[in-house]
């Protein structure tokens, strides 16, 4: 949780627009930082999500009624549950003043998911000495200015977007049919596991019968 050396950089406008063409120069891409009139610059970041629990999405179940003698079909309001891919990246394009809690907004609804914000956190990860770090932003804190500040470099910088652990899951944050999502997981994976643990045991009982 340590500030990083970046994070405490102040600059002026001039050394603002000089940052933004040294690191244009630095990338092998289009996605280029821009200065604007009123002195705020656009960019791209790449946020890589590393979600160890499931996420809920809406769900629409057409269920067919009765109205005027017709039948016709309603939509019904779901929700379902799902692991998103390891590895998974976005590429989203920001202002300078746009918080970290807005970077988290915008990627939960591109992914459509409808789960409470306040459930993930975004990190800063960098690479030294052979070590990873990760430190969790704050609220307020700005992904874009420390994209620039840190430079283009995925090692010195990058962005994950993770669960916000505070220690203990707390449990009471989700909702019922949540709950229950994740008890049915719960209970395929312990059932696959126990599925695996008696497919071994049989093998070595087989092995020994044959040796016998």
């Amino acid at each position: 949780d340590e500030p990083s050396e970046w994070q405490k950089t102040e600059l002026d406008q001039t050394q603002v627009e000089q940052r933004i063409k040294e690191y244009n120069s630095q990338i092998n891409s289009n996605l280029f930082m821009s200065l604007n009139k009123d002195g705020s610059y656009t960019g791209f970041i790449k946020v890589q999500l590393k979600l160890v629990r499931p996420v809920s999405v809406p769900a629409t179940k057409r269920v067919p009624t009765l109205q005027a003698g017709r039948p016709h079909t309603q939509g019904v309001k779901r929700r379902t549950s799902f692991y998103l891919p390891k590895g998974t990246v976005k590429h989203l394009h920001i202002f300078s003043h746009t918080r970290a809690s807005e970077v988290i907004d915008a990627l939960l609804r591109k992914f459509t998911v409808v789960d409470n914000p306040r459930k993930f956190a975004l990190f800063e990860r960098s690479e030294k000495d052979e070590q990873v770090y990760l430190r969790k932003l704050g609220d307020e804190e700005q992904p874009l200015r420390l994209r620039l500040l840190a430079g283009p470099s995925e090692k010195v910088l990058s962005f994950v977007l993770k669960e916000n652990e505070t220690g203990e899951v707390n449990w009471d944050a989700f909702t019922l049919p949540e709950l229950h999502n994740f008890l049915r997981i719960l209970q395929r994976e312990e059932e696959e596991h126990v599925r695996r643990l008696r497919h071994r045991y049989a093998r070595c009982r087989q092995k020994m019968q044959e040796a016998l």
